[in-house]
């Protein structure tokens, strides 16, 4: 009886290291080339994303990868920081939330090797109204609030320029800083504050320009912005939202399955129908 009972605890033991009976979920990195992994399961891509529109976008996107044997694993993320990290260390696959200017900027001041794969939409800044209304009403001294982070700063104050507010130095571009104001008529207080605080700040400061998921997911109207980026400039195509992955990763079949559903049809509909212009597919 005891060599019976030794013979099938053998017997389990070796069907547990057997390959494919782990209960797991498996990434990217197990895939087959034809999507489902060796064991006929999906292969999982865990991407970080924002959660609006972003891990909306990739929600629905996440019905038509099933069909090509890829899943998606959505990490939420509220800060533009962490999503980069984690693909740079390999905890993350993929992450989608940026522009290239800020892509570019993170890459050199952290020293990490992330890349564009695919071109996905465009986020329009607004000026919203705070405790003044209306351009027209903004008082000497007043105080706008924009986005703290690198790139998005000098966006938000070439929006401001553009509109007569305040003149930059010359050919400071995509790189302004409060720094690089040459001009400020009115005396206005430009305050740096982290993009996520921005709408919810919006009752303390006469205006604000805001990023368009923030804006969305405070429930502002792009339409009842005081002003907008021109959505037919070059504003559009410089600052269009990237899936990213990290250097020597873009050629993988889970992430060209991935960038080629990003940019598919059905997501430029999903996109068109879902956001009614606040967000714009470019592809």
């Amino acid at each position: 009886m005891k060599k019976i009972i030794s013979i099938l605890l053998s017997t389990v033991l070796l069907l547990a290291l057997l390959p494919g009976c782990s209960t797991t979920a498996p990434s990217s990195s197990g895939e087959t080339g034809n999507g489902a992994n060796s064991a006929g399961e999906p292969v999982v891509i865990r991407i970080g994303a924002s959660i609006t529109p972003h891990s909306e976008i990739l929600k629905a996107a996440d019905e038509l990868l099933r069909e090509k044997g890829y899943q998606l694993d959505i990490v939420e993320f509220d800060d533009y920081i962490l999503p980069n990290l984690n693909v740079e260390s390999g905890e993350l696959d993929a992450n989608f939330f940026q522009h290239r200017p800020y892509l570019n900027n993170f890459n050199e001041e952290n020293d990490t090797h992330l890349v564009s794969v695919a071109v996905v939409h465009y986020e329009p800044f607004g000026l919203y109204p705070g405790k003044t209304t209306s351009l027209d009403s903004l008082a000497d001294g007043a105080q706008i609030a924009i986005p703290n982070d690198g790139t998005n700063e000098a966006r938000a104050l070439l929006l401001l320029e553009s509109l007569g507010l305040i003149t930059l130095k010359d050919g400071v571009g995509t790189t302004a800083t409060i720094l690089d104001i040459a001009q400020n008529p009115k005396n206005l207080q430009i305050t740096e504050m982290a993009a996520a605080q921005l709408a919810r700040s919006l009752q303390d400061v006469d205006m604000a320009v805001i990023n368009g998921n923030y804006a969305l997911q405070a429930g502002l109207d792009l339409n009842n912005a005081l002003a907008t980026e021109d959505k037919n400039s070059e504003v559009a195509d410089t600052y269009a939202n990237v899936l990213v992955v990290k250097e020597g990763n873009e050629d993988s079949d889970a992430i060209k399955a991935l960038a080629e559903v990003l940019t598919s049809p059905e997501i430029k509909k999903f996109i068109d129908d879902t956001y009614h212009g606040i967000f714009l597919p470019l592809f």
